[in-house]
């Protein structure tokens, strides 16, 4: 990261923490995540400018809801589907309201989990537009006044 980012992702950092007290780092010097209500949407902003709304379950999780406890007989692709079958609800309920606001989406998958972004460009030179976005996806997304 260049050292004009650095900077910028550093004050943007403290500026945003102090209007988002409950902002925890996902790694030291990392993004910034905050957890939007109790139905497992999460909040993440990036150093590079990225702002996401994704909602995702561990792969774990599901191998032992399917398999009752013996998740070696279930394939990783076999889980993945399941995955995808176990979110898309609460996914399709937010959908059409965050495309419509100008985010992308994306499905991540790997070893550990499934998740479903909606990630959004935002600018570091003005952070009160980026905490307004912040707070509409508190209030829309999390259901936080």
């Amino acid at each position: 990261m260049s050292e004009i980012k650095s900077s910028r992702w550093n004050e943007a950092r403290t500026t945003l923490s102090k209007a988002f007290p409950q902002l925890y780092e996902l790694e030291p010097d990392g993004p910034l995540a905050l957890d939007l209500g109790n139905d497992g949407w999460l909040l993440e902003l990036k150093p590079e400018g990225k702002l996401l709304c994704q909602y995702g379950i561990a792969m774990d999780d599901v191998m032992s809801l399917m398999s009752e406890g013996t998740p070696e007989d279930l394939g990783t692709d076999e889980v993945a589907k399941q995955v995808k079958f176990f979110i898309q609800p609460a996914v399709s309920k937010f959908r059409p309201l965050l495309l419509q606001s100008g985010f992308s989406e994306q499905t991540e998958m790997n070893e550990e989990y499934v998740a479903v972004s909606f990630e959004r460009n935002v600018d570091f030179e003005n952070l009160s537009k980026v905490q307004d976005l912040m707070r509409w996806c508190c209030r829309e997304i999390g259901g936080m006044a």
